[in-house]
């Protein structure tokens, strides 16, 4: 995928077939569109591409709500290329870009992207005051040379699929439910820092991460997962690049041992030791969420917690299957 920061800097020579809009999760239903997309412009030998904004619409139009995405702008650009889209544009979103009438930000598109085709859902609309219906969009299009293709929604199991409900299902802590709508584990990837070692002194070292501030955390609780390094230095003699780990991650605030920080943390199962974890410090993690195994709680001491967390490895361990190598699937996050 050809990857673009800002519509400003564009002039595309071969003609588009484009989507625009947030796809925040890159779902099932964003997934559907997507791929009529694609068979779109390969009929008409166009170009595929998708336009996504940074930050979200709302978080500019009601900046006092708050908002957590399922997606950063990056990782939807990773999961669309996966799809087999060639172009991605994250565009800044600004108070004056919402301001645009219809005609003008969609001459600007056909001008910098060589549109022909505009695929979209039946709700969507752009411009000043979302004045840019499907009907004035295929209006324009005679104009500026190109057609609308409206794509019906899907569901899953008789439930739509949407980003709303996705979040709902994740701040429940129903992660099995969000990955069916999805059609994927839901994910999170940040950085490893400095923790307080506390793992490492009750003997279940953990990965502490740093993870975006606007990134959307499942419900805190402890949860079955799977856990891919992005390393760029070699783990115990294996060469760098991506390597899986089945693994228990713990989202909270660690009651039992007076914890006073929101903490990510991830203690990776079968993790070669070659002096700890302390190889992990800078490196990019991702965490997909498999299953939740309980909500959080605070222990009677050290003691029933430590038989707490070996109950937690075990019941992970029987859930995940084993770890197998593959290439890795997050490749743009840890660019």
């Amino acid at each position: 995928m050809q990857i673009y920061s800002d519509l400003s800097t564009l002039q595309l020579t071969h003609p588009t077939a484009l989507t625009i809009g947030n796809f925040d999760g890159i779902h099932r239903g964003h997934k559907a569109l997507l791929s009529e997309l694609r068979q779109i412009a390969t009929l008409a030998a166009l170009s595929s591409a998708i336009l996504t904004f940074d930050p979200h619409p709302l978080a500019v139009l009601r900046p006092h709500q708050p908002l957590h995405l399922l997606t950063t702008p990056l990782e939807r650009l990773h999961l669309t290329a996966a799809l087999g889209i060639d172009v991605g544009i994250i565009q800044p979103f600004t108070l004056e870009v919402a301001a645009l009438e219809p005609a003008e930000f969609m001459g600007s598109l056909v001008k910098r992207l060589n549109v022909r085709a505009l695929v979209v859902g039946p709700d969507f609309a752009l411009g000043r005051n979302r004045s840019g219906n499907l009907d004035v969009l295929a209006e324009l299009g005679k104009s500026l040379g190109y057609t609308v293709h409206v794509i019906e929604p899907v569901a899953w199991e008789d439930q739509p699929v949407r980003s709303s409900a996705i979040r709902t299902l994740l701040t429940q802590g129903d992660v099995e439910a969000a990955a069916a709508l999805l059609g994927r584990p839901y994910h999170a990837t940040g950085l490893v820092i400095h923790g307080d070692k506390r793992g490492r002194q009750i003997g279940t070292p953990t990965a502490n991460l740093q993870i975006p501030d606007n990134k959307l955390w499942p419900a805190d609780g402890v949860y079955a997962t799977r856990t891919y390094l992005h390393q760029r230095a070699p783990i115990n003699g294996a060469s760098g690049g991506v390597h899986l780990f089945n693994s228990v991650t713990n989202l909270g605030m660690r009651p039992t041992v007076g914890g006073t920080e929101h903490r990510f943390e991830t203690h990776l199962l079968d993790f070669p030791e070659m002096g700890g974890d302390d190889n992990l410090y800078g490196q990019y993690v991702t965490v997909e969420f498999i299953a939740r195994l309980r909500g959080e709680q605070r222990f009677n001491g050290l003691d029933a917690l430590i038989t707490q967390i070996h109950a937690d490895i075990a019941q992970a361990r029987a859930i995940l299957p084993t770890p197998v190598p593959l290439p890795d699937p997050f490749f743009l996050q840890a660019s």
